[in-house]
């Protein structure tokens, strides 16, 4: 669920974290405030994870002799990063919608009237101006 305007531009800014029951989390604000400093530290908190996780992966998926735990437990830990980094993408992307300029949207054609959808008339012979 996303927190919009009018115009359809995120006002909210999705938290890096849930709360009961996995329900995202939002703030509403300038982004200046305790919360939003708090959600910028743990975005960085969790991009390190990743790369430092995605680096781990490189290693052991080069090392002969992985068992099949190990390759779990790491299948395991870079679909949470993944989702981490989904989350931190989703929340940056609605930020940028709001701050940047909207394209001017082409008005929506009104609907026809009754009389513009019947068909028009024959064209008429213009037998009366023949020689």
């Amino acid at each position: 669920m996303r927190v919009t305007d009018v115009r359809g531009v995120s006002v909210a800014r999705l938290l890096p974290w849930t709360g009961t029951g996995g329900k995202p989390c939002y703030v509403v604000g300038d982004g200046t405030g305790y919360v939003s400093r708090k959600a910028d530290e743990v975005e960085e908190i969790q991009l390190d994870m990743a790369y430092e996780l995605l680096g781990h992966a490189d290693g052991l998926l080069t090392e002969p002799g992985v068992t099949a735990p190990e390759l779990h437990f790491l299948a395991s830990r870079l679909s949470e990063c993944l989702e981490q980094v989904q989350r931190i993408a989703e929340s940056r992307g609605s930020r940028l919608e709001a701050v940047l300029p909207q394209p001017e949207r082409e008005p929506e054609p009104q609907p026809a009237s009754a009389s513009a959808s019947e068909p028009p008339p024959p064209p008429q012979s213009n037998s009366d101006t023949s020689p």
